[in-house]
């Protein structure tokens, strides 16, 4: 009786391990917005980290035939033969990259290879380098994981990329893990080879230090950038570099939820087994259309990154034509990342004083219906994060509402 009672009373207690960690920013805007929106009000949602476009006809013309052939039912742990067949092919054609087979891990979207390779590695007190600003989910994996996150923040003066100097000073005796990714999400920065080159010199210095690079935004790039991913600069850091990608940006598959990575045999052996304890396989239909999406056409991707481009222009212009704010010219991604100090210090229409990025993100999401992200989301203030992948016309009108909501601060 006493025991029942002793239970009753004690309520819910969340583990230790994510008592620091909360729902996404990103979400929980995107939920008020949302909110609004269904009251009435005209908001634009900039939040939304997914392409506007749809998933190509031939993707999902190959995911109804695998359903129509019964393709319905478990597959191999960690991908289908012919998915990784694929994969490893575009490895190879786009990235000049040999793996085997077994060197290659496929997952419920890049966010779980993340977290299976955390898991898989990482030991309490272990150090994990992230540059900031970053996306949010890197940090809290790393946390779940029990490792503890050294955020290093890289400002617009370095375009927001990590430099060889500041990486030394950050590696430590336990510093397992170094995570980057390029173009970022939210900054839209990339590392070309000579931006990747003097880290991995760094790294050839310390050979306890692994190397993680997230390379989701690989087809989404501008102007005159070329694309490049550690592993085939420098061959020397292979059996400790993990190349994750997915299919989500480049071919509009965000729902479909499969991301895949290449790397050091054992290390993809025990991501396996972290997976056969969490989700098992991924979605027998979705590794189907994405098969497709790796071994069909890929003409399509220049034409959509160039219609991305002519939206990065319309948004840089148009911040930059804001007293205030400062926006630097992104290399990739959909993101713009807009330095906003110019307007903390300066008083609303309602008498409130705007202190900080989140402020300045919540003024306007109330005066001009515009839903943004701030940059303490992502490690690094005071910035604001647009998400481009909308209409032109939604943009300008965003815009036009942007610059007559801090029009209105005094």
């Amino acid at each position: 009786m006493t025991i029942n009672a002793t239970v009753k009373g004690a309520g819910f207690r969340p583990a230790s391990r994510i008592s620091s960690i909360g729902v996404s920013e990103i979400l929980k805007i995107g939920a008020r917005a949302g909110a609004m929106k269904r009251d009435g009000k005209p908001v634009i949602i900039l939040g939304a980290g997914e392409p506007d476009f749809d998933t190509p006809d031939h993707i999902k013309q190959a995911a109804w035939e695998a359903i129509q052939r019964g393709e319905t039912k478990y597959t191999a742990l960690d991908g289908t033969p012919e998915l990784k067949a694929a994969i490893r092919e575009k490895f190879e054609r786009e990235n000049g990259l040999a793996y085997g087979l077994d060197e290659i891990t496929v997952g419920t979207g890049a966010k779980q290879i993340l977290f299976n390779a955390m898991m898989a590695t990482v030991d309490s007190g272990d150090e994990v380098i992230i540059p900031t600003p970053y996306w949010t989910s890197y940090s809290d994996i790393v946390q779940i994981s029990g490792g503890r996150p050294v955020l290093i923040a890289c400002d617009a003066s370095s375009g927001f990329r990590l430099t060889a100097e500041r990486l030394e000073a950050a590696i430590t005796p336990r510093t397992r893990w170094v995570l980057l990714n390029s173009p970022s999400n939210p900054s839209g920065a990339a590392y070309g080879a000579e931006d990747y080159r003097p880290l991995l010199d760094v790294l050839l210095r310390h050979p306890h230090v692994w190397l993680l690079v997230d390379d989701m935004y690989e087809h989404i790039v501008y102007d005159d950038f070329r694309f490049v991913t550690p592993a085939q600069l420098e061959p020397r850091l292979n059996d400790r570099t993990l190349t994750v990608n997915g299919v989500s940006k480049a071919y509009a598959m965000t729902g479909w939820r499969i991301g895949y990575a290449g790397g050091p045999r054992e290390l993809i052996k025990a991501m396996a087994v972290v997976q056969s304890q969490s989700t098992s396989c991924p979605s027998s239909v979705s590794q189907a259309a994405s098969v497709a999406a790796l071994n069909g056409p890929q003409d399509f991707l220049k034409d959509r990154a160039d219609s991305f481009k002519r939206r990065r222009d319309l948004v840089v212009a148009g911040l930059n034509a804001i007293d205030g704010l400062d926006c630097r010219i992104p290399e990739g991604a959909f993101y713009t990342f807009s330095g906003c100090a110019g307007m903390l210090g300066k008083v609303t229409p309602n008498g409130k004083t705007i202190e900080t990025d989140a402020d300045f993100c919540a003024y306007l999401l109330d005066d001009a219906h515009v839903a943004v992200v701030p940059g303490s989301a992502f490690g690094l203030s005071p910035f604001f994060r647009i998400s481009y992948a909308t209409s032109e016309a939604e943009l300008k009108e965003a815009l036009t509402r942007i610059a007559a909501a801090c029009g209105r601060l005094s």
